[in-house]
């Protein structure tokens, strides 16, 4: 396989997709003929800086592969970690390409734009010798784990939202109601089934003393900054009625602590718990794909971990994502998305008008219906395959000990399948790596209706 003039060798290809291209494969690649000393500095709010430390090489041959594998670094970091100010350090042509490409009118604008918004700042492109480098400066802080008291747990979903009546740590009554927020855009449709959902929690204890949330998308004190189940809303609709949506629903409860967090982080929660051990990269693999990271010390850092955004696929011609305007990012291999974009692959015909969350429900009756021989298992297979060589390339960001997948695809056989494919691929490509990383499953009811019991941890009761 080649990509910008680098070779290198994938044992292990996806069944119904051969020309995948794993980045880590091409990254190990590239860095091998590498010798120009480069830092990439990543500021975010609070003077956070994040520094990733790498060569480039020197031989003008590989001109496109160094602009290539920088471009791709930076939006990687930019998805997992999050910031608003860029600097290159130590080559002025590569920041002032990776400028052009952030600008508001270069390919990466979405970008450029999303991370302004994250971060109330105009995003930056800047230069830098290597010497003069930013400094690294990274956060570190609780999350959850907080049991007492009467808790209701909230995880919205892009096709189902889930509710949890927890009472000092066990819940007492869980449901999951089928919604549709991604194609709804009066945001008064989002706030009535949230505030319902409160209430039929808290119509199953006696008094509510805190609520705890899991959310798709980015958040910041409590604040919706961006999210895809609010992507049909205008953008005036949402400054002044979606921003503050949760806040304003809890309020319909009580006065009472509200936590707000991305559902992946949510989800690496929910493993730190039932594994009781730190170092945990979360997966939920739902409507999108959402990350979340408990590190060493069993601490969030305040990364974005927007999987869904990151880059995973270096084929020219891979998934298109509508919204960022890019491709080869996670959100088409590891969503329901990626089940429904393979099914044509097996000829089978879904109808259109159907939702996606129903869309894979269907592939998934198809996948556990008793004699069923149209090769379902290979959509699973495909995305356990590109599970494997993803996370290598996330093990350049993510210290991980385990991994654990949650969300709607992983639920059922498929689950399995997935799980399987992506342990041999890592033992077959990233033996080094596969050593480290427990790959791992909840239990069937965990995987669907975890993260709502999980969220109901996360606010202190004061």
């Amino acid at each position: 396989m080649k990509l910008h003039n680098i070779e290198f060798e994938v044992k292990n290809k996806p069944a119904l997709d051969e020309s995948f291209v794993p980045l880590y494969k091409f990254n190990q690649a590239f860095l091998q003929g590498a010798t120009k000393p480069l830092k990439i500095a990543i500021e975010r709010n609070n003077g956070y800086v994040y520094v990733y430390d790498t060569k480039i090489h020197e031989n003008t041959d590989y001109a496109d592969a160094n602009r290539y594998y920088i471009e791709r670094m930076v939006k990687a970091i930019l998805y997992c970690v999050g910031g608003y100010k860029v600097t290159i350090c130590g080559d002025k042509d590569l920041a002032d390409h990776i400028k052009t490409v952030y600008s508001p009118t270069g390919p990466r604008a979405f970008d450029a734009n999303l991370m302004g918004r994250v971060y109330e700042n105009t995003f930056a492109v800047n230069y830098a010798d290597y010497d003069n480098a930013p400094k690294a400066n990274e956060s570190s802080k609780p999350i959850g784990r907080n049991l007492d008291g009467y808790r209701i747990g909230f995880d919205a979903g892009g096709s189902d939202r889930k509710v949890s009546a927890v009472v000092n740590g066990e819940s007492i009554f869980s449901e999951e109601v089928v919604w549709f927020p991604k194609v709804k855009t009066d945001p008064d449709y989002h706030y009535n089934e949230i505030v319902s959902a409160f209430k039929t929690a808290a119509s199953k204890m006696p008094r509510v003393d805190a609520i705890g949330i899991s959310s798709a998308g980015i958040y910041v004190d409590n604040r919706t900054m961006i999210a895809s189940l609010f992507i049909k809303v205008p953008e005036d609709d949402f400054n002044k009625h979606v921003k503050d949506i949760y806040i304003r629903a809890a309020k319909e409860i009580g006065d009472i602590p509200i936590e707000v967090c991305n559902d992946g982080d949510v989800t690496a929660l929910a493993g730190a718990m039932s594994l009781e051990d730190t170092n945990i990269l979360g997966i939920a693999m739902g409507t999108s794909e959402a990350g979340g990271y408990v590190d060493g010390d069993g601490n969030v850092k305040g990364w974005l971990n927007e999987l869904a955004f990151a880059p995973c696929d270096g084929q020219t011609d891979g998934s298109w994502d509508e919204w960022s305007g890019d491709i080869g990012c996670g959100v088409k291999y590891f969503s329901q998305d990626a089940v429904i974009k393979l099914a044509p692959k097996l000829s089978i015909d879904l109808d259109e008008n159907l939702p996606p969350g129903e869309k894979l429900k269907i592939i998934q009756e198809m996948r556990n219906a008793s004699g069923y021989t149209n090769g379902v298992e290979k959509i699973y297979q495909t995305i356990g395959a590109y599970l494997g060589h993803t996370l290598a390339y996330y093990s350049t960001f993510y210290d991980m000990k385990h991994v654990l997948l949650m969300g709607r695809v992983v639920s059922g056989e498929g689950g399995d399948i997935i799980l399987d494919v992506a342990k041999k691929v890592m033992a077959d490509e990233y033996p080094e790596i596969a050593s480290k990383v427990n790959l791992q499953l909840p239990d069937e009811k965990s995987r669907r209706v975890g993260q709502s019991v999980a969220a109901a941890s996360l606010p202190k009761i004061q």
